[in-house]
């Protein structure tokens, strides 16, 4: 049977069928990406001939895995022992780590550092936003102030005489005399 690594699934299955084991979890949506791999199930299947598919090999040889595997066949073939082995992966692994926390404080920097812009930014535009308020203010008090004072000019030039409607008398009409 053909294993191929998906994480660990039959090749004749579909993606989202059947799995064998279940040797890990990864989730790309985060950044860095999550990943949860058991190490030794990995090594394990990579050891008895499953083949990783091309994002699954990326994975391994973030975490290390494809190197494990590359180190223990150099230890079967005698060009070093066990011992120089785990030393060369231990280095490597505390290399990866400061990568790693290089990457995560870099993400996080520049997550503040966009913070600032973009609340600097925001606050050019509430300035902006204010300085427009207070012209169109202005603008709108020196137009009653002349208004004002144009009804003030023109009050004093006419006055306007008011006649009271009680004191206008109906006429009534004359008694006609007859003529003689």
């Amino acid at each position: 049977m053909a294993v191929k690594i998906r994480l660990a699934a039959d090749s004749r299955s579909p993606r989202d069928g059947r799995y064998i084991e279940k040797i890990g979890k990864y989730n790309p949506l985060t950044n860095p990406a999550s990943i949860e791999l058991d190490f030794d199930k990995a090594l394990g299947w990579l050891q008895n001939g499953a083949t990783p598919s091309e994002t699954c090999r990326a994975i391994l040889s973030y975490k290390g895995v494809l190197l494990k595997k590359h180190l223990l066949e150099g230890v079967k073939k005698g060009a070093f022992d066990e011992t120089e082995a785990g030393r060369r992966f231990e280095e490597w692994m505390k290399q990866n780590e400061t990568k790693i926390e290089a990457k995560k404080s870099g993400l996080e920097k520049s997550k503040d550092d966009e913070l600032v812009k973009k609340l600097s930014a925001e606050k050019k535009i509430n300035e902006a936003r204010a300085a427009r308020l207070a012209k169109k203010q202005a603008e709108m008090a020196a137009r009653e102030e002349a208004a004002d004072k144009a009804e003030a000019v023109a009050g004093e030039a006419a006055p306007v005489e008011e006649t009271p409607a009680a004191e206008a008398a109906p006429e009534t009409p004359a008694e006609e005399k007859p003529v003689e």
